[in-house]
């Protein structure tokens, strides 16, 4: 038996766990239903930052900001000294190319102290040479960075397998949550066995949802598909590792490119509503490769080294969900962090931590209560 059971082992769950680890005799179990790091956290780009911050609930800036403090570039650090292996955190800044509200981008930086800025034409190519033409200004924000998330995945995972006070196990599919008459969540049922705790907190990602139904909670997460490509320029000849085709995260029209250390470049990424499906298209291969192309005109002859899909866990206002289930003991969830999980991670693992030890938090929770039980006949045992 353990003293807290999370399910889920993306990036939130095995952050939780890495938490859980630390509190007082805790003995920690994760269930992975697949791989650690294996969904959406591989899946996604890596940027530090909501794509466009000023665009979100200030519960949410709030918990961002937290998130972007501890990740950078503490984290990445401690990970690969613990580990050997490096999630290549990179601060070089992000450029945002035709911004529709300027100005309220611009007020909301002056309001929360982010050295957001107007640059013109010189100082845009001066730092990317190889955008396309023809764009006059940008806004620059030089404190942004992006972290290779296989990789922060990666690390994760080989700090959790060696930890002494936490088993992670994967390949091993939830069934159903275990409730006693009580109310209380005494664990979980796997297919051949029960796994009992004293704490539950499930971390799903986009299946969160698909978990809590069944014992009642009516959970509004649900999976986006987004697709991603990446390009080698380096392979192809294009440019060097010392001399890359790109150097900063570059956002045009909903879309982005973000360079890896090593000269590759990503693009990203489609909004789906296709429930669980993680297959490609052709149609969003050619609608990526255009945006690719049209942001850096030296891809659109390169073809992709590969494209792939994943499932975001979004929410209906893109709100996540932090803190014990109304109705049942002993519950908890983090989830819904839609395109942001990356971010919200150290804030949201930081919040629930604080919830379970009952400690004063440096934030609020009450934006991001889950809701309560809705079905009475789930509750039987």
């Amino acid at each position: 038996m353990s003293d807290t059971l999370i399910i889920g082992g993306g990036v939130m769950g095995m952050m939780m766990a890495l938490a859980a680890g630390r509190w007082p005799c805790q003995t920690v179990t994760l269930l992975e239903r697949g791989q650690c790091g294996r969904e959406a956290s591989w899946a996604g780009g890596g940027i530090v930052s909501p794509l466009y911050p000023w665009r979100y609930s200030s519960a949410d800036l709030v918990a961002c900001h937290a998130g972007q403090k501890a990740n950078t570039p503490g984290l990445p650090r401690r990970l690969k000294e613990a580990t050997g292996i490096d999630p290549e955190y990179r601060q070089k800044g992000l450029i945002y190319l035709r911004v529709e509200d300027e100005a309220l981008a611009l007020d909301w930086a002056h309001t929360q102290h982010k050295p957001l800025e107007v640059i013109g034409r010189e100082a845009l190519y001066a730092r990317e040479p190889y955008l396309a033409a023809g764009h006059q200004q940008a806004l620059w924000m030089p404190t942004l960075g992006s972290i290779r998330n296989p990789r922060l995945g990666q690390a994760l995972r080989a700090r959790l397998l060696a930890h002494v006070r936490v088993e992670v196990r994967e390949g091993c599919e939830v069934q159903e949550l275990m409730i006693g008459a009580d109310h209380h969540v005494t664990g979980a049922r796997l297919v051949d066995e029960t796994v009992s705790a004293d704490s539950v907190v499930v971390c799903g990602g986009a299946w969160s949802g698909r978990l809590l139904a069944a014992a009642g909670v009516l959970l509004p997460v649900r999976p986006v598909k987004g697709q991603m490509m990446v390009f080698n320029p380096v392979a192809a000849g294009l440019c060097s590792v010392d001399e890359p085709l790109l150097s900063r995260v570059v956002l045009c029209d909903g879309r982005y490119v973000i360079p890896r250390a090593d000269g590759r470049i990503l693009i990203g990424s489609t909004l789906e509503h296709q429930d669980f499906d993680k297959s490609t298209t052709a149609q969003a291969r050619e609608s990526l490769h255009a945006s690719a192309a049209s942001i850096l005109p030296a891809l659109g002859e390169l073809e992709p080294e590969h494209h792939w899909a994943g499932l975001r866990p979004g929410t209906p206002d893109g709100t996540p969900f932090i803190g014990a289930v109304p109705g049942l003991h002993g519950l908890y969830v983090n989830a819904g962090h839609y395109r942001n999980g990356l971010v919200l991670a150290p804030a949201a693992t930081r919040l629930l931590s604080d919830l379970l030890l009952g400690r004063e938090s440096f934030m609020s929770a009450h934006a991001f209560t889950p809701p309560g039980v809705e079905i009475a006949t789930a509750l039987a045992s």
